[in-house]
Formats: C-alpha cells, structure tokens, sequence
C-alpha cells in the first residue's frame, strides 16, 4: 500500500522523515482477531453434535440406546441425552423402547435428497445428448392426466422451443404430447382430448379430435413421433417413446425447419442413446 505524506496545518512543520524505498512489510492476516475469525469460530457446535448424533442412529437399523450412541460420538451422557430429546421433539429421531431410530422428517430429508441426486442425473445425461447430438433434449411424462416437462437442456446457440402455448394444454400440437398420447389407451386418450380439445394453433397443426386420434391410431409402436411446424412455426420435433413400469415418458429433441433434414438421424441417434443407458436410468426418469 502506497503511504502519502501530508503538510501539517501549522506553519514552520518540521519536514518529514525521509522514507525507506523498500516496500512495507506483508503479513498474512491474523485470523484470530475480530475482523477475521477463525473458521471454526464461526461453526455451532451444538448443530455439529446433532449431525453427529442423526448419523450414528443412522447406522443402527435396529435403533440404539443413548448410552450407545453418546459413546460413538464422544458426547458426554447428559449432553447426548438433552440433543436426543430436541431431535425427537422435532421429528428427526423418534424413540421406541428405549431405543432412538430416524424420524420422518430425516426420512422426508432422505428421500429429498435422494430425488435430488436422479433429477441430476437426467439433467446430466440430456446435457451430454444435447451436446453428442447438438441439438436441445427434453424430457417429459404423464402423470394423473397431465402433461409435465421435467427436464429441458439447451445452449445459446441451440436454444429449446418458446412455450408461447401451455405445453399441458396443447399435446395435440407437439411431438412431445402426441408421443405421450400414443402411449396411452384408447380412454385415457379421449379424456385428455376432452380436457383439451385438438385446435389449429398453426396451418399445419391437426384440426380436431377425429383427426388426432386417427393419426395416433396410426403410429407404430417404438417409432419417433415426428411433427413439422405444428406447435411454432419455423420449428420441426421428434419424440422418442418411453415406457417405464406404467408411467408413459418420452425425450424429444427440437430443430430449426432449414434443418429438417437432420430430424429423423438426430431422432435415431437419441433413440439409441435411451436404449443403451434406459437400465440406469429407469429409476432417475421416474421422478
């Protein structure tokens, strides 16, 4: 840091002493003092003792006594008891016998988590097709009659499809709802359209209901679905069905029409992607 002397206010100021040309010394800052604390001053060791705790139980399928579990973490009795009794108060251990086992709400943080890990696991794998296939991924499914895109991975430069109309509301329009709707029975399919009834949203969207549900009649099974400027002029998709247990799913990729022609081997190219990694992904895409 640069110093600047300055002129004292009185007159006559004796001049100033002449200083060294060597920089100033630097010191690593203290972290012990006020402005920097040390990073473990800052931890509550109350809540690491509590971690500590919901970990051993964790361990012990068949639960444990306190007296067990104060000696695995090193906490003295009193003090294990007293974070014991807090934690069942609030529901992340409960006590039966004498014996603590996990709570629900460790169990609604366990399951959480792990939705968490398989949601990051598609996203992850869209993000890899997207960038091996360059084209945008999406992944949506079926669920009590409702159309949910779960999962959408794109780039700048190969940006997804606007929803300038409600995805749910439009199956008819797209590749990926009709894709959905093929999967469906012959009633499930015509609850949805009674629902949500076939209207043209562009000039080549299917007109109505009859329409739609010949052409869903017509699709093979296994096959992309395949719509050309239906849902957004200027934009060609293809769906890729996907069966797991009995939830209909499917991930779609999405082009510019002047690359209609890549379409269909991008479509493929996804299509085997999903057929190679579906046994890992089953549980992740059941989100």
């Amino acid at each position: 840091m640069v110093m600047v002397d300055t002129a004292s206010a009185e007159p006559f100021a004796p001049p100033s002493r002449p200083r060294s040309a060597a920089p100033p010394l630097q010191r690593p800052p203290d972290t012990t003092t006020p402005g920097h604390p040390h990073p473990a001053a800052t931890l509550i060791g109350s809540v690491q003792r509590a971690m500590r705790l919901l970990e051993s139980v964790a361990e012990h399928e068949y639960g444990a006594p306190a007296k067990q579990l104060a000696r695995e973490t090193g906490l003295a009795l009193p003090t294990a008891y007293h974070l014991l009794r807090t934690l069942v108060h609030e529901g992340y251990l409960r006590r039966d016998r004498g014996l603590f086992f996990l709570g629900e709400a460790a169990e609604r943080l366990g399951r959480s988590g792990a939705a968490q890990k398989r949601r990051s696991t598609v996203a992850d794998t869209l993000a890899q097709w997207r960038d091996s296939i360059g084209v945008p991924v999406y992944y949506a499914r079926y669920r009590d009659g409702e159309i949910e895109i779960m999962c959408v991975s794109d780039t700048p430069g190969n940006p997804a499809v606007e929803e300038w109309a409600d995805f749910g509301e439009t199956a008819h329009a797209h590749a990926i709802g009709q894709c959905l709707l093929s999967q469906l029975d012959e009633d499930a399919r015509r609850d949805h359209l009674a629902r949500y009834p076939a209207e043209s949203i562009t000039p080549y969207t299917v007109r109505d209901n009859h329409a739609l549900l010949r052409r869903l009649e017509r699709m093979r099974r296994m096959e992309p679905v395949v719509e050309r400027q239906e849902y957004a002029l200027g934009t060609v998709c293809a769906a890729v069905p996907i069966t797991v247990g009995t939830t209909a799913s499917t991930m779609a990729i999405s082009l510019p029409a002047h690359h209609a022609d890549r379409l269909l081997p991008a479509a493929r190219q996804l299509q085997s992607e999903i057929g190679r990694l579906l046994g890992s992904l089953a549980i992740s895409i059941s989100i």
